[in-house]
């Protein structure tokens, strides 16, 4: 943080960057007096103080924050509390912070097992595998222990329409199906995309796998994911691609090469694999779980334009516990902990937005997309009366700075490339908003499918050394960049105080 040192030395000596901050902020600093005022609030975003978020929604009180159980809402109100500390008004449900919808869920117990047995007589063998190496328990698993033979069925599709379907010819009632993520269309035409779409969803091939009576399930690709579905009966866990290769032993093939098989062809390779599988799963369903997001509101001071907002969001929810705690440090508590700090120096700032602001700390993200869904149903403020929605999702390490939609949407964009220029002096990138087709997989494409202007916040670059883990156990706090994370926090900070306050922003 030494650019910072510099520019604060430079203050003191009376040689800062004063006309060009009066240059950049003339719009919206009608009082050069406030000036000194406004750097202390921006210097007052401290690395420290988002680390100390992110330590504490990553800590094990919370159990991996997953939605819909006490552990998360615990969580919530911790971030509604100190939004009530800097004086951020309540915007959800009947006064509170929280805006409620239906989450059932399951509770993971502990990792449960899997085995495999194959060969017979001396040659049988058991493989016993380990969590969290070779798998990770299903989520959404129901509860109890299942043995069977084990049948391939590629992509567990079922598509009339495009005259395809994974099942054709193989019986799986009882049995262990296993399942790629994905389809089998790898192209680039969107209208093909498009009819594919429905078959992508987890859920979709978990109740697909249950309506053709298999027992239980091995889903290729080891995640921890709450977005499946729950089906009575069936048990089911992800599991490593290592373990895949192991059930294709003495087919004559493997699981890579069947794969490029079934895309090249756009047509199923679905087999008895031979051997026997058993998967233990310790859950416990919750059919009538609740949960929230979380919302707050910095009042515009305008008169008229109080009325429209502009909408800084991210998901706080994480995957929960599967054995042990995935503590989602990456994946969100980084992008709630930018959030905070932007609000807290937004609701000290000396400079008061003409236009509303909300934080928007969504819940259910990680379970399809479900607490921004019921946002843009039941908005606070009318879309039409929202300016833009800011994503922040995975904001945590790197060395530059990005702002997504920014030759979209220029008029919104220059009060960031400004306040970069300005004050941080870091690589900035911008890209085009560009309306997704595929599964949606962040809450920005459920604000964007609604028809509201989207943009996200985001870093570039790599921190030597730092690896990324994605819903994972060693996602924690140790694996962020605290420095990029106050850079993220301060230029939203200097450019939301320029776009609240800019007269003519957009129609």
């Amino acid at each position: 943080m030494k650019r910072f040192a510099v520019l604060a030395g430079l203050v003191l000596l009376g040689l800062s960057t004063s006309a060009g901050l009066r240059a950049q902020t003339r719009s919206w600093l009608p009082d050069p007096a406030q000036e000194d005022a406004f750097m202390q609030v921006f210097h007052s975003i401290s690395s420290h103080d988002l680390l100390g978020y992110v330590e504490e929604l990553s800590s094990p009180r919370y159990k991996g924050r997953l939605p819909g159980t006490p552990e998360y809402m615990e969580a919530a109100r911790w971030v509604a509390d100190l939004m009530a500390g800097w004086g951020i008004r309540p915007a959800g449900d009947d006064g509170t912070y929280f805006q409620w919808f239906d989450m059932p869920y399951s509770v993971v117990h502990n990792a449960g097992a899997l085995s495999v047995e194959m060969g017979s007589g001396d040659n049988r063998m058991v493989l016993n595998y380990s969590f969290p190496d070779d798998y990770y328990p299903g989520t959404n698993s129901d509860a109890g222990t299942i043995s069977g033979d084990v049948v391939y069925v590629g992509y567990g599709i079922t598509a009339p329409e495009l005259s395809y379907d994974d099942y054709a010819g193989v019986d799986v009632r009882g049995k262990i199906v296993v399942i790629d993520a994905g389809v089998p269309y790898a192209g680039s035409a969107e209208d093909t995309t498009v009819a594919w779409v429905p078959y992508s969803y987890h859920q979709f091939k978990l109740d697909n796998a249950a309506r053709h009576g298999a027992a239980g399930l091995l889903y290729v690709g080891k995640t921890a994911n709450p977005n499946t579905s729950f089906n009575q009966g069936l048990v089911y866990c992800h599991i490593d691609t290592l373990v895949a290769d192991h059930l294709f032993w003495g087919t004559g093939m493997t699981h890579e090469a069947t794969v490029k098989e079934m895309q090249a062809g756009m047509s199923p390779v679905s087999m008895s694999l031979g051997k026997t599988a058993t998967i233990t799963a310790d859950t416990e369903r919750h059919p009538t779980g609740r949960t929230a997001n979380v919302v707050g509101l910095i009042e515009g001071s305008d008169p008229a334009l109080k009325d429209e907002v502009i909408i800084v969001g991210g998901h706080l929810d994480a995957v929960g516990y599967l054995g042990e705690v995935f503590p989602g440090a990456l994946d969100n508590a980084s992008g709630v902990a930018d959030i905070l700090g932007a609000a807290k120096a937004l609701a000290e700032s000396p400079v008061r937005p003409r236009r509303s602001i909300l934080f928007l700390f969504i819940g259910g993200e990680e379970s399809g997309l479900l607490g921004s869904t019921h946002y843009t149903v039941n908005p606070v403020f009318p879309r039409e009366k929202t300016v833009v929605f800011f994503n922040l999702d995975m904001v945590g390490h790197g060395t530059g700075l990005s702002v997504g939609g920014g030759l979209t949407y220029p008029e919104i964009y220059r009060h960031f490339e400004a306040a970069n220029e300005a004050y941080l002096h870091r690589p900035l990138q911008t890209s085009e908003s560009r309306r997704s087709v595929g599964r949606p997989r962040s809450d920005s494409v459920i604000f964007q499918r609604a028809d509201f202007r989207t943009m996200s916040f985001g870093t570039s670059g790599r921190v030597e050394g730092m690896n990324t883990y994605y819903h994972d156990p060693r996602d924690t706090p140790g694996t962020l960049t605290p420095e990029i994370m106050e850079d993220v926090a301060r230029l939203m900070f200097v450019g939301l105080t320029g776009l609240a306050n800019d007269p003519g922003v957009v129609d």
